[in-house]
């Protein structure tokens, strides 16, 4: 009888939020207490980072972020050093217990509020690999249906917008019934006027003829990405017209191409837009090492 695969298991680092300490977690231990505002409200920040050739990849943006994240939602400054030098760490570990893997993997780091019980905050990170099926739609693209995002864009002051937070409830309802109507991923919009917000998990990336690349500017319904800021700078370097502003599902639809962008996904051609063919464009291998090296 064949034995079935497993998966290596991840490394977990439990980080002390005010700075200190840091260890080492079993995985398979418990370390997230019941009355954690993680698991009771989704209340706190989260971020993704690329892990290639055993380094953590655009940290700098992350890092920027994720202090920005935790102002805004009022929780303890994460140090710039102190989650570095543990991100080195569990990277290290990552690598050397698979032999010194260089490929790739992702380092997700979380600050919560903590417990409701003492007031403490939490926080810790975890290195993996990237899902399987992410690496698959890199390779082939996807098939995308623009949809509402079924929450107010109007900048009210208790919304915090910017802040990358662990409230993915409805980003996950939203990728089930896309998934449910034969579709891969979705991007939200504007549904009075049909502006384009951001992909579920990543950002979009528009590419026009003229070497000219757009995204959605920042603001009410759109994150600020970090590959997508990396990409820019590169571009830039090498002569592309870069450019954050409104953008339309129309001019999704007259692009060259449409690319939804993050530090896991990397770089993920839309071929299907609400059920519209986007041909490949004949730069798209061009696009595609662009978006990969921006990346480091």
């Amino acid at each position: 009888m064949e034995t079935p695969h497993l998966q290596p298991e991840p490394v977990i680092y439990l980080v002390e939020p005010f700075g200190g300490s840091v260890r080492r977690q079993n995985p398979n231990m418990p370390h997230v207490f019941w009355d954690d505002a993680a698991l009771t409200r989704g209340d706190g920040i989260m971020e993704t980072v690329l892990v290639r050739g055993g380094e953590a990849k655009n940290l700098d943006k992350h890092l920027d972020r994720f202090a920005r994240s935790a102002q805004l939602m009022g929780l303890p400054e994460p140090g710039r050093d102190h989650w570095a030098r543990a991100t080195a760490e569990a990277v290290a570990d990552y690598c050397r217990e698979r032999g010194g893997e260089q490929g790739e993997a992702k380092c997700t780091w979380t600050l919560t509020r903590g417990r409701e019980t003492t007031g403490v905050p939490s926080a810790w990170m975890t290195v993996r690999p990237i899902p399987q099926q992410v690496l698959e739609q890199r390779e082939r693209g996807v098939s995308v249906v623009t949809t509402p995002r079924g929450l107010t864009l109007h900048d009210v002051p208790w919304m915090q917008q910017g802040a990358k937070t662990l409230n993915y409830a409805a980003t996950m309802a939203a990728l089930r019934w896309a998934n449910g109507e034969g579709y891969d991923d979705v991007i939200y919009i504007d549904p009075e006027t049909e502006r384009v917000l951001e992909g579920a998990t990543s950002s979009v990336l528009m590419v026009k003829k003229g070497s000219r690349l757009r995204t959605p500017a920042p603001g009410p319904g759109v994150l600020a990405g970090t590959t997508q800021a990396a990409v820019f700078e590169l571009a830039e370097r090498e002569g592309w017209k870069c450019k954050a502003k409104d953008i339309y599902v129309g001019e999704l639809l007259k692009a060259e191409s449409v690319w939804l962008v993050s530090s896991t996904r990397i770089a993920t051609r839309v071929k299907r837009l609400d059920g519209t063919k986007l041909p490949a464009p004949d730069n798209e291998a061009e696009v595609k090492r662009l978006i990969d090296r921006a990346l480091g």
